[in-house]
């Protein structure tokens, strides 16, 4: 299990990106419904709310993620991600350098970084990112982040790059096997599990498969 500083928390799995609106359910609802399912990793990403919203969501959701042993990552919101003791923030290009957010959240806590090509890989790891999310892999409406990039070259960065790397875009049960073949530690996933009608067993068959990918 990969650790920040003397701090052990899941890099692993699935990493759920859910919102502050929780798309069918409230927050509180959803996150019990994944935590029910065995998910361990959950990102708070949310563009379009206020940063109150924000706020507000993570403080509630910090509660239930310490209360079961969740990671729980802030999308872009480092302040934020202090203010309720996140376990760590995620950054885009365009947000915090590393640097900054390291100052605002200290040594214990997570930094991860969004990435889309080699050299910002490298960079994110020269830089003390604890983990990458690395995308788009396949095609997704969830974020506009540029042409698909495919299992291959999450391949590259892997071997190139020694932190975990979280594979993120239009992620489905179908493309496990292929990118823990490639390399991922872990599989971000949004509407795959967050639009399924039953959150809950979206959510336990994702882990069911990355369960059996590894045997």
């Amino acid at each position: 299990m990969p650790q920040a500083s003397n701090k052990e928390l899941y890099l692993g799995g699935i990493c759920v990106l859910m919102d502050c609106s929780g798309h069918r359910r409230p927050p509180f609802d959803t996150i019990i419904d994944l935590i029910g399912a065995g998910v361990k990793w959950v990102q708070l990403r949310d563009k379009d709310a206020s940063r109150l919203a924000v706020y507000k969501a993570a403080r509630l959701l910090k509660a239930l993620a310490k209360a079961n042993g969740l990671t729980l990552i802030i999308n872009d919101y480092a302040d934020i991600a202090a203010a309720v003791d996140a376990d760590g923030v995620h950054l885009g290009q365009d947000d915090l350098p590393i640097s900054a957010a390291r100052k605002i959240l200290g040594a214990d806590k997570l930094i991860g970084i969004s990435t889309h090509n080699l050299q910002q890989a490298i960079t994110a790891q020269e830089d003390g990112a604890d983990y990458i999310g690395f995308g788009p892999i396949y095609a997704t409406a969830t974020k506009n982040t540029g042409p698909p990039k495919g299992p291959h070259s999450l391949a590259e960065i892997r071997s190139r790059i020694h932190i975990p790397i979280a594979a993120i875009g239009g992620i489905d049960e179908g493309h496990v096997e292929d990118l823990i073949e490639a390399g991922a530690d872990a599989l971000a996933v949004a509407s795959a599990i967050m639009d399924a009608e039953d959150i809950s067993k979206a959510a336990t068959d994702f882990l069911s498969k990355l369960k059996a990918s590894h045997d």
